[in-house]
């Protein structure tokens, strides 16, 4: 907020019963905030329904092939930019250090994390190729490439995926919008969609998705199939 005790002119546009004359009434601004918040949540309640209604068999099939290589000692490796990164971090970190106690820990690495081996190839040989290079190190045959991007179109996180392919890793994809490249691509064995236009649905209906996926791989892994 601005030391003047009238508010800038932002502060008066978007808090103007904060000033002395202020037109807006508090109880009409908090109103607005309130039906606000409870749209979003419905917005978000309706996506993630969404994706899990229309993606279910793709989730149980990617949960059952996941925990079919994590059984044979896979490693999972996920990345995305941003947002997606994030996201991958999350997984990896669930995998890693689960919340439910009776989970056992997972060997899995956000490609994301090493700053340097990021900055490094993306400066030496281009960002286009930070995943890519990690997979190359890192990958073998059998583990796991999950790929989250929120268009589907990130040229980084395709390429690192068609490189698992080659190298045969089990490849995962998690996209938005219409699928794009990713869910039309061949080289990702399945891929899971959460049909919005807004990145923040997106995002929290991917993560809807990835915590089913971690349901259904530990429920396998724990009966044993």
């Amino acid at each position: 907020m601005s030391s003047n005790a009238e508010g800038s002119e932002y502060d008066r546009l978007f808090y103007p019963f904060l000033f002395e004359g202020g037109k807006a009434d508090r109880e009409e601004v908090l109103s607005q905030v309130r039906h606000s918040t409870v749209q979003k949540c419905q917005e978000v309640i309706a996506l993630r329904q969404a994706a899990l209604l229309n993606g279910r068999d793709q989730i149980v099939a990617a949960g059952q092939a996941m925990a079919a290589a994590f059984a044979r000692g896979a490693t999972l490796f996920a990345f995305g930019n941003g947002g997606s990164n994030t996201d991958a971090q999350d997984l990896v970190t669930e995998l890693m250090n689960p919340p439910m106690s009776e989970w056992s820990p997972l060997p899995a690495l956000a490609l994301a994390n090493d700053i340097a081996v990021v900055t490094a190839v993306g400066n030496d040989v281009g960002f286009e190729n930070i995943f890519t290079r990690q997979i190359i190190a890192f990958g073998r045959a059998g583990d796991i490439a999950v790929g989250i991007s929120t268009s589907g179109n990130s040229a980084n996180v395709l390429q690192a995926l068609e490189q698992a392919k080659k190298q045969g890793l089990l490849t995962i994809g998690l996209t938005g919008y219409d699928g794009g490249k990713m869910l039309r691509s061949a080289v990702v064995d399945i891929c899971m969609n959460a049909p919005s236009d807004y990145i923040p649905r997106i995002q929290e209906a991917q993560a809807t998705i990835y915590h089913a996926l971690l349901d259904v791989i530990y429920t396998i892994l724990k009966r044993g199939d």
